[in-house]
């Protein structure tokens, strides 16, 4: 019996320091940063909505009221609900924080680092997702990218996938063949008894990986790893190289 359905809540991770990117960051918020005329908040939010979700949770801390603003002037869907940290909560504290308080139901739903670029393939990367995300069999489902394909630098990469879409975690010295994308599936479940708290995502991670109920999905389309100034340039110029029509 599949527990398979669509996916229909998101939440948008979009309250980190940006540190890394600065100066660009010095006095604007990491998701504001405009990649081909448009802030990358709302290419996330655009292609939540075109895979059918109807509302997002968006956490902030840095700048939030530039953020609340911004989204308040989107006039298109999704619906988003701006969640205020007034201390960062990292991935993991923002995701258990909104299920906490009911910012997010127990349905399903979407995570997104607001501070990412990808461009979809052949389908949608979240509509694969969401058909490939079964909360009977799983507690998430990441989106993956092969290191050799990034575009900017991937370090020794994060996770090995055998042909079933079972994970493993890079070890100590070891180089994976992939890297996480920042987008994932998810279920309540993958949170279950977390604190109230700061948390990153890897000790949910690491104990769905240990009880096999979590799974990864290879992207194959284009993404983007926007860590420093650099990144950004690149993506922009490669933008507009496939725009025009021309090789680089």
């Amino acid at each position: 019996m599949t527990a398979r359905a669509a996916i229909r809540q998101a939440i948008l991770l979009a309250a980190g320091l940006g540190e890394r990117m600065r100066p660009l960051t010095e006095a604007t918020p990491k998701p504001l940063l405009p990649l081909g005329g448009r802030a990358l908040i709302d290419h996330a939010l655009d292609r939540l909505a075109a895979a059918g979700v109807a509302r997002v949770v968006v956490n902030a801390h840095w700048q939030a009221e530039r953020l609340a603003r911004h989204l308040a002037a989107r006039p298109v869907m999704p619906a988003t609900l701006l969640r205020h940290e007034p201390r960062l909560l990292g991935p993991g504290g923002a995701v258990t924080g909104a299920l906490a308080d009911g910012s997010l139901g127990p349905e399903p739903f979407f995570i997104v680092n607001g501070d990412i670029f990808w461009l979809d393939g052949p389908s949608s990367a979240l509509a694969r997702l969401a058909e490939g995300f079964d909360s009977g069999q799983r507690d998430g489902l990441l989106l993956l990218h092969r290191s050799v394909q990034v575009e900017g630098e991937a370090g020794a990469g994060d996770f090995f996938l055998d042909p079933l879409g079972t994970l493993r975690r890079r070890g100590e010295r070891e180089v994976a063949p992939f890297v996480f994308a920042g987008v994932q599936a998810a279920a309540a479940g993958l949170f279950e008894g977390a604190g109230d708290g700061a948390a990153q995502m890897a000790p949910f991670w690491d104990r769905a990986l240990e009880a096999g109920r979590l799974g990864g999905l290879v992207h194959d389309g284009l993404w983007f790893h926007l860590s420093m100034p650099a990144d950004l340039a690149e993506a922009e110029s490669s933008l507009s190289a496939r725009t025009i029509g021309r090789t680089r």
